[in-house]
């Protein structure tokens, strides 16, 4: 992967030597330009940048995160923008050698960074990813970090406060949006919020992997999963299956969730097994073309995931 990541970015450069001089003969003034990985740091900057600033998304709508590799056209658009926002955990561990090799370097924010994040855990039942070699002085993170509302408003609050930085001419637009994008955010908050004062059974059962650690953590939820949030796992063992079904019939659950992009196989194994219902609790980390192209928002799916909880949940 580094091997091929210095070959894509060699060539990148050259390209920039080339598109110089176009440059320099006096192009139009552009927007100020953002670029982002997924579609939470996308839609967190299009929020607050409104139509002061361009905003592009390199995960392309349907694809799975954990698996993208950048081509060099998405080189060049992270070399040519104003402000790069990336996760900054595993999905996305290409970058730091992509922004190593840039000089000057470029403006960027790493979503991990805005809010306290918390360590990749193995929950009781799961199957493990198998193990990489790696630093054992090194943690690992969990990237998930915007399924927490709060942390939502931590991110895009840390956007706009680098927009207003970096483009001082439309700061009072930057920061306008910013509130008003906040007050939405804290209303979505509290709504989830309100919700949860009245369940009684805060167990959530995930036949998927599990990118809802933060969102469980800020809601007091107990849950327990087939496989961790970034794993590439697609067949649990026997003795996963086995201790979700238990969990299901012990916890009196009426729903097992599965992620979107998945084939839900696992969390429909588990429901007929148990007689439960399955339900898609959508992450936000990407959305199919046909949800950005009806304007999908984080708004909208997290309001959209709070109704599924309604009919699940009591």
């Amino acid at each position: 992967m580094k091997k091929m990541l210095a070959v894509l970015t060699a060539l990148v450069l050259v390209c920039l030597s080339f598109s110089g001089a176009a440059l320099a003969q006096g192009a139009s003034v552009k927007k100020f330009s953002v670029v982002a990985t997924n579609f939470p740091a996308y839609d967190f900057a299009r929020q607050v940048a409104g139509d002061s600033a361009e905003v592009t998304m390199l995960l392309p709508p349907g694809a799975e995160s954990h698996t993208y590799e950048p081509t060099p056209k998405d080189i060049l658009k992270i070399q040519n923008c104003d402000l790069f926002v990336y996760v900054g955990g595993d999905s996305d561990a290409w970058v730091d050698d992509i922004l190593s090799s840039f000089d000057p370097a470029i403006h960027a924010i790493r979503m991990i960074d805005c809010v306290k994040a918390v360590e990749e855990v193995t929950i009781e039942g799961m199957t493990p990813e198998e193990e990489e070699p790696t630093d054992s002085n090194e943690i690992e993170y969990d990237e998930h970090v915007w399924t927490s509302p709060k942390n939502a408003i931590l991110i895009e609050q840390a956007i706009a406060k680098e927009l207003e930085t970096l483009d001082p001419t439309n700061a009072s637009a930057y920061q306008a949006n910013s509130d008003t994008y906040t007050q939405q955010l804290q209303a979505l908050d509290q709504s989830f919020a309100d919700f949860f004062k009245g369940v009684t059974n805060k167990t959530l059962i995930v036949g998927d992997r599990f990118p809802l650690r933060y969102f469980a953590d800020e809601f007091g939820l107990t849950c327990y999963a087939a496989f961790p949030g970034c794993s590439t796992e697609t067949e649990p063992s026997a003795a996963t299956i086995s201790f979700l079904i238990d969990k299901v019939k012990d916890a009196g659950v009426s729903t097992v969730f599965y992620i979107e992009f998945s084939n839900h196989q696992v969390a429909d194994s588990i429901a007929e097994q148990t007689g439960v219902k399955t339900a898609l609790f959508h992450s936000c980390h990407n959305v199919s073309q046909a949800e950005m192209d009806a304007g999908a928002t984080y708004l909208s799916i997290m309001a959209q995931d709070l109704e599924t909880l309604k009919g699940a949940m009591k």
